[in-house]
């Protein structure tokens, strides 16, 4: 290692220390010090576990748009959507004659109230949606019609409201990555991820009835409320219809919102719980990966797996939108830590059809540990979304959906049926995962590129430290 490469490392791990101390002052001054602790376990004790919760995991946007979309058009009482962007010509399938969302939502107005809360875009147009399409797009949802719609612009600096969420009669709800727009990328997309252009993408959602829905219809009432005034009635809890258990964890930022002026930050607790309490598997999909109270829990595991059959699998995209060089220096500490024990394995999605290849950008925001615990929403791993955007992210401890899921994505991923994914975790990464990595340009899952023990160490903490206020 060089001169440079030296320096570079100990001027990015004392970034990386003010940062963290920073965040820690921070959440202990809000009353929040435990998310930063070193408590492990399935739930965070700062928001309530519902029971009786019927959970389908929704993967692409095949499976995730069109039932969206089945959900509004079948609403009786009520439709709310609160995201990060959402485009009035946007639709939400690819059949012939589908309607845009701002048909299928004036349509649905015309019989139940209709409700719409983005953000207002950046304060000055720095990236998007400028605040200019978001006004647009309000004009274009609310002509002629009676879709209300409502621009909240309440976000902490150089940050934005980025859960998508979608709850439909107080009796069905949506919480996951996917944005009801085309902005910064095409949504639609199948499991086989045919090779397209600019590229393909892959993202995921969560359907949810039960107990758990009257946590996110009241998350949305809560914000609704304060930005465009208008009071509405508690959601009554559903029935339970289900088995699994559930809890919503969210970010809100402190002094954002008068019901939580010392903010919330349950999603962060959630997430570290869960990934000290690993022993076997720690599965990822995520568009980002470069938060160092995330990676610490990362490198202590590596460092001291529970045990020789434990796995870490990364699923990142090849070139996120922003934060790549934080992204990269994040995984050089993971493959120090490592130390070629081959406990980790990253990895990025491509498609081929012979003739075309293209990325397919990993949108999704999901992490499994150990087959026995999944949460799946809008949060990504870094500072924005664990100390300063708002997300929603759900989460479960039912088995079954863990594993089923992590089963789903490794056969697309892998290409490979059901009963080729099916057996122990850190076997199929030994014999499947490994192996197709060592043959980039030939499968679905190839190697992230330029991962390398030196790069970019100074950048990611830097970035973090100057957008963290």
């Amino acid at each position: 290692m060089g001169l440079l490469d030296v320096l570079d490392a100990k001027l990015g791990d004392g970034v990386e220390s003010l940062m963290c101390a920073h965040h820690s002052r921070r959440l202990r001054k809000l009353g929040w010090g435990s998310a930063l602790g070193s408590e492990s376990g399935w739930w965070t004790p700062r928001r309530p576990v519902r029971t009786g919760n019927r959970i389908e995991v929704l993967v692409d946007g095949h499976e995730v748009l069109p039932a969206i979309a089945s959900a509004i058009e079948s609403a009786k009482k009520s439709v709310h959507l609160a995201g990060w962007c959402a485009s009035p010509d946007f639709r939400l399938t690819r059949e012939p004659g589908s309607p845009t969302l701002r048909e299928l939502l004036v349509s649905t107005a015309a019989r139940v109230p209709v409700r719409v809360l983005l953000w207002a875009g950046p304060p000055v147009p720095m990236f998007e949606p400028t605040r200019k399409r978001v006004q647009a797009a309000r004009r274009e949802f609310m002509r002629d019609s009676e879709v209300s719609c409502v621009l909240d612009a309440r976000e902490r600096t150089l940050h934005c409201h980025h859960e998508k969420i979608v709850v439909v009669d107080d009796e069905v709800a949506f919480v996951g990555g996917m944005d009801l727009t085309a902005v910064e990328g095409d949504r639609h997309d199948t499991a086989d991820h045919p090779p397209r252009e600019p590229l393909g993408w892959h993202d995921l959602g969560a359907r949810l009835e039960g107990p758990i829905v009257a946590d996110v219809a009241d998350h949305f009432r809560l914000r609704w409320q304060e930005i465009a005034g208008e009071q509405l009635p508690p959601a009554p809890p559903p029935p339970p219809v289900g088995s699994s258990s559930a809890q919503l964890v969210r970010t809100i930022p402190e002094r954002t919102y008068d019901f939580a002026p010392k903010g919330e930050f349950s999603l962060l607790d959630s997430y570290l719980r869960a990934l000290r309490s690993a022993t076997s598997l720690i599965y990822i999909e995520n568009q980002f990966l470069w938060s160092p109270e995330v990676t610490e829990v990362l490198l202590d595991k590596l460092r001291e797996p529970a045990n020789p059959d434990f796995r870490v699998v990364l699923v990142l995209p090849r070139k996120p939108s922003n934060g790549a060089d934080t992204t990269r220096g994040q995984l050089g500490r993971l493959l120090d830590a490592d130390d070629g024990n081959h406990h980790l394995v990253a990895a990025t999605l491509s498609s081929h059809d012979g003739e075309t290849s293209s990325s397919v950008y990993v949108h999704a925001k999901l992490a499994i540990v150990d087959d026995r615990w999944l949460t799946i929403g809008s949060a990504n791993l870094n500072e924005h979304s664990l100390f300063n955007d708002t997300e929603v992210n759900v989460v479960t401890d039912d088995p079954e959906i863990a594993r089923d899921t992590r089963l789903r994505l490794w056969s697309e991923h892998l290409r490979r049926p059901l009963q080729d994914v099916s057996g122990p975790a850190h076997e199929v990464v030994d014999t499947l995962w490994r192996p197709t990595l060592k043959s980039p340009g030939e499968h679905r899952v190839t190697a992230l590129p330029g991962v390398s023990r030196r790069a970019g160490r100074l950048q990611g903490p830097l970035r973090g430290l100057l957008v963290d206020g």
